[in-house]
């Protein structure tokens, strides 16, 4: 999951080098921190957020298979 949530942001900001992706796992969710460059938030979040909630949505999607909730956070 977090291959996959770096896949799709690397090509979306000009500092790929500057994205990472922290997981923080418990009982019943899992939570993605992912982190980009300051200069890049606004390409990931996009305009009236809809690039951050189709993000969301893929990743969501991805991990529907799994019995924990999956969060993803997106800061600078």
């Amino acid at each position: 999951m977090k291959q996959l949530i770096e896949t799709i942001v690397k090509p979306l900001v000009d500092f790929p080098e500057d994205v990472v992706v922290n997981v923080n796992e418990e009982d019943q969710r899992i939570t993605f921190h992912l982190t980009v460059n300051k200069t890049d938030m606004g390409k990931v979040i996009g305009k009236q957020g809809r690039v951050a909630k189709a993000i969301r949505t893929v990743v969501y999607a991805a991990g529907s298979s799994q019995q924990k909730k999956i969060f993803l956070e997106i800061g600078e």
